[in-house]
């Protein structure tokens, strides 16, 4: 599916300056990952508010009805609640709009008309409690848990806290969110980019949170290479969701099945929620379940996904206790990732969910997992032998995500190699960047050249490598990636002689200068330093 990136990051860029204004009026008893929350909470309840407007619109056109006049009618009300909590999985009533609050703040039509903070917390509550009871209760639940309305630090009385949400509401009452737009995920794109805006100063470790736009695009599209759809889509340390949807973008249909996620952050699990939501993806169609991915597979044993992507916290400790080798995920190798280094943890999880017939996985790691030794290196020769999955290694370049500058790499694996059984394929990608004052960035012409070179599997002059076997087992596993690419410069020839003959040119000339030097000393009387 063909996206206008330019026009994506332009907007998204406008977008994040009015958010980041807005959270200069939160700004005081709380850091920026607090503010935050309040922030795309309201976004979000805008965005439920008007896509309940537009279904009512449509619903309720032929009964040349609004959808106050419906929900204040005895025969109607229970009609529109039903159809909105099986199509939408919620029901906001009209007074609780986000345009009926949003008028209160800008036009009250009197004392008793003016918004307060408790319409917000009502609304909301409201909102989820509607939920209860339906099949759309764990989608919704606690979705709001982190707009903490009633926090002293927005201030100590209602009429503050009103005053400040007042203007959060109103500000982004201001903000163009155009349901209509064919283009809607520039709102999801820029929704995204501003997660990581304002998660910037939580001191998240790099790639915990959000993935930036370049990488996430380059592990979905390569993990979805040649799909026209995808049964299931899964991302076992999913943050806000954001490879997750990615990957419905390059699918040729954008056809998804089913949303599979794990996270063990809270907040991040809200968010990943919403983000889902947000994009269109219906209440019945996701399952994004809290916990931690290494100890607790909330997946369930027979979960076989078709394409997963993942971008796990960097060398996590962990328990690896030995009781864990009774975990199927794990029983295949004797041994468990290292507790000082949980990378291969999540790509054991990963392997063991893969579909059968078609599955995929482009997971992002620390380079450390490709040449570290002991129980690494026994897991590597696992994914490398026993089970043959390991299909493509990619190196990218330094200072990619926020919060860390090493690089990565992206590993690329599927359990029907295609008739590359006998080889993996070797990319150094690591010089192809935007180079930023911060981050560095992936262009769309440099994730163009990383995938058609592995859709094609060729040789490339310090670019790509297909290494067979042999290979492999001659490196002893180990996977580092300049055993295998060559990318070195040939050092250019030197000419000795004619460098011989330069100094013996710049040995007369200092020599000649020194003799002009000490005789214009004597003339002045003075005694030669030299």
């Amino acid at each position: 599916m063909a996206i206008n990136t330019e026009k994506v990051q332009q907007q998204a860029a406008d977008l994040s300056a009015q958010l980041w204004a807005i959270a200069n009026d939160l700004r005081g008893g709380m850091d920026a990952n607090e503010f935050r929350n309040y922030i795309l909470g309201t976004i979000f309840y805008r965005y439920l508010s008007e896509r309940t407007e537009l279904y009512m619109q449509e619903i309720l056109k032929e009964d040349n009805l609004s959808y106050e006049e419906a929900f204040t009618n005895d025969d109607f009300r229970p009609v529109v609640e039903q159809w909105s909590i099986e199509h939408l999985g919620y029901i906001i009533k009209p007074e609780n709009l986000f345009r009926e609050l949003n008028r209160k703040i800008i036009k009250p039509t009197g004392d008793a008309d003016k918004f307060s903070i408790e319409d917000y917390e009502r609304a909301v509550n409201q909102l989820t409690g509607s939920t209860l009871g339906h099949r759309s209760e764990l989608a919704f639940k606690g979705l709001f848990d982190d707009m903490r309305l009633q926090d002293t630090r927005l201030g100590d009385t209602v009429s503050e806290r009103t005053d400040k949400i007042g203007k959060v509401i109103a500000k982004i009452g201001e903000i163009d969110m155009d349901l209509h737009d064919q283009e809607f995920d520039v709102l999801g794109t820029a929704y995204m980019i501003l997660i990581g805006l304002f998660q910037s100063g939580a001191g998240k470790k790099g790639g915990e949170f959000f993935t930036p736009v370049g990488p996430s695009t380059l592990c979905a599209t390569l993990a979805s290479l040649g799909l026209d759809e995808a049964k299931t889509v899964g991302d076992c340390t999913c943050g806000s969701g954001s490879m997750l949807l990615d990957v419905r973008k390059h699918l040729t249909t954008g056809k998804v099945g089913h949303f599979y996620g794990q996270e063990n952050n809270p907040t991040t699990y809200n968010l990943a929620r919403m983000n889902m939501l947000m994009h269109g993806v219906d209440y019945q169609n996701f399952d994004i379940n809290k916990g931690d991915t290494l100890t607790n597979d909330l997946y369930g044993d027979d979960l076989k996904l078709t394409v997963q992507v993942c971008n796990p916290p960097y060398s996590l400790k962990w328990d690896a206790n030995s009781q864990l080798l009774d975990d199927p995920r794990y029983s295949g190798v004797s041994k468990l990732a290292p507790k000082s280094h949980a990378d291969f943890a999540f790509v054991q999880h990963m392997v063991y969910h893969m579909d059968d017939d078609d599955g995929r996985v482009a997971v992002l790691l620390p380079h450390g997992v490709l040449f570290r030794g002991g129980a690494e290196e026994e897991i590597r020769k696992w994914l490398v032998n026993t089970v043959n999955r390991l299909d493509a290694v990619i190196g990218l370049p330094e200072k990619l995500f926020h919060g860390t500058q090493i690089p990565v790499c992206i590993l690329v694996l599927k359990s029907k190699r295609n008739g590359n059984s006998d080889n993996i394929f070797f990319i150094d990608a690591s010089k192809d960047f935007i180079k930023g004052k911060n981050q560095n960035e992936l262009s769309d012409e440099h994730i163009k050249h990383i995938v058609d070179a592995y859709a094609k599997r060729e040789d490339e002059d310090k670019f790509a490598h297909k290494a067979t076997m042999d290979e492999i087992i001659a490196n002893d596993y180990n996977l580092n990636i300049p055993r295998y690419v060559d990318t070195s410069e040939k050092e250019e020839n030197i000419d000795i002689p004619a460098v011989t003959q330069s100094i013996k040119d710049i040995s007369s000339e200092i020599s000649a200068a020194s003799s002009e030097l000490e005789k214009q000393f004597k003339e002045l009387g003075l005694e030669f330093p030299f």
